[in-house]
């Protein structure tokens, strides 16, 4: 017998009650837990077998037992016990029946401690972080102001409500530079019950985190008079949001800007400078593809594809860099608020080609009716220029391929022009590289 001292049995009733573990849960939790240190222990005494382990509520005495299966023939000594040996322990025993054979314990008095602390440590760490899993697990969407507690090498932690959080370097916008103790809006993003680190994953980047300021800059969204349909980032550059007004007499995008611009600003000057294009949501598609390009302004907007969500936007020719933007973001982020596939061409683009397309119908222009690749694959190459690697049958084939513009080429990526027969990647960088340059970047 050995005795698991009474301080033990006062802190697993303290502890238990202070983080809502059931005591019997830690009692069965150190029962296996002195099962495994008795086997051990016997193990290195080279005797091997099946241990159990049993405490006293009360006492905290506890037995080790070692469980052997009843056997006409025995064939394992360690495992089993023969129907002879076991009748002579129990009158009643049976062929088949497990003996419960008590074992020397004097010497686990210390063993039998270490394991119960340990357990009650473990038992402790897990009701800690299932009482940060239930608490937080209903927040993911909060905005939330953390405190900056310490720096590590991919992440800043921080402290919500005395519980540490973690914003990945990748999570942080580009201008975020933070101090030990400076407070700090993140959106809570994510829970871990299992993390090894911090529980709690928090961002600056998620589009929530735009959206919850705007909540709580604009009574109008607050109240719910107006509504944000969509959001898009590029954290830390530009962002579009699309917003409603379900009141006629409200303007839902006046009502986000504020009075010279004072609210917009507010969640600029939180998010780094981050710009941010108001957008008036409306439920004819057209319409909402022509505002998502704000602050460009479209001339006309035609579906090119239904089933695949492309449509074509004409500009003014001094529109189509705003329209398009620096490296092709204005276009990308409408055509992420919208879910539409977003060709913009000039006006003076789309003339040229319904004069083509005329003089092809009237019989007029049969040689570039003909040939419609190759006058796209001269035109590419009249506005590149000089391109080692960019053949004419290059040419050909991106212009085959829907690229036979430099603004055609203007938003691709590397991987899409890596479709096209005939380029590597090192002439599909060097291309991406002279299309800006056309365009003055």
């Amino acid at each position: 017998m050995a005795i698991v001292t009474s301080n033990f049995f006062e802190s697993v009733k303290m502890i238990a009650a202070e983080k809502g573990i059931g005591e019997e849960e830690v009692f069965q939790a150190v029962e296996e837990a002195l099962a495994k240190a008795a086997e051990k222990y016997f193990n290195s005494m080279d005797f091997y077998g099946n241990f159990v382990a049993q405490m006293d509520r009360e006492t905290g005495e506890f037995h080790v037992y070692a469980l052997k299966q009843v056997v006409a023939e025995m064939e394992e000594e360690d495992f089993e016990i023969s129907l002879e040996d076991a009748r002579a322990l129990n009158p009643d025993a049976a062929e088949g029946d497990t003996l419960w054979l008590p074992q020397d314990t004097s010497h686990l008095g210390r063993i039998a401690a270490q394991a119960a602390k340990q357990v009650l440590v473990q038992k402790v760490r897990e009701a800690e972080r299932e009482r940060v899993f239930t608490e937080f697990v209903d927040r993911i969407g909060e905005v939330v102001v953390a405190e900056v507690k310490r720096f590590e090498k991919s992440a800043i932690i921080l402290e919500i409500d005395r519980v540490e959080a973690m914003l990945r370097r990748n999570e942080a916008l580009r201008g975020d530079r933070f101090d030990k103790g400076q407070r700090v809006k993140v959106v809570i993003v994510s829970v871990d019950r299992s993390a090894k680190d911090a529980q709690v994953q928090v961002s600056r980047t998620d589009p929530r985190l735009l959206i919850k300021l705007f909540e709580n800059e604009v009574p109008e969204i607050h109240d719910g008079t107006v509504v944000i349909q969509n959001c898009v980032r590029e954290a830390g550059d530009r962002a579009k949001v699309a917003v409603q007004s379900v009141d006629p007499d409200v303007d839902p995008v006046g009502a986000c800007v504020g009075l010279k611009g004072s609210r917009v600003q507010a969640i600029i000057r939180e998010l780094k400078n981050e710009k941010i294009d108001i957008v008036r949501y409306d439920s004819d598609p057209l319409r909402f593809i022509a505002n998502a390009l704000n602050p460009a302004k479209a001339l006309r907007v035609t579906v090119v594809d239904a089933e695949n969500r492309r449509v074509e936007v004409v500009v003014d020719d001094e529109q189509l860099s705003v329209a398009i933007g620096k490296r092709g973001q204005n276009v990308r982020l409408a055509a992420k608020l919208t879910g539409w596939n977003i060709d913009v061409r000039s006006e003076a683009d789309k003339r040229k080609e319904n004069e083509v397309a005329l003089g092809a119908a009237l019989g007029a222009g049969s040689e570039a009716a003909a040939e419609p690749e190759s006058a796209a694959a001269s035109t590419l190459l009249d506005e590149i220029g000089t391109l080692e690697g960019l053949t004419p049958e290059v040419a050909e084939k991106l212009a085959g391929a829907g690229y036979g513009t430099a603004k055609s080429l203007y938003t691709v990526t590397a991987e899409q022009l890596l479709q096209v027969e005939g380029l590597d990647q090192d002439l599909a960088f060097r291309l991406m590289d002279a299309v800006h340059a056309h365009f003055g970047e």
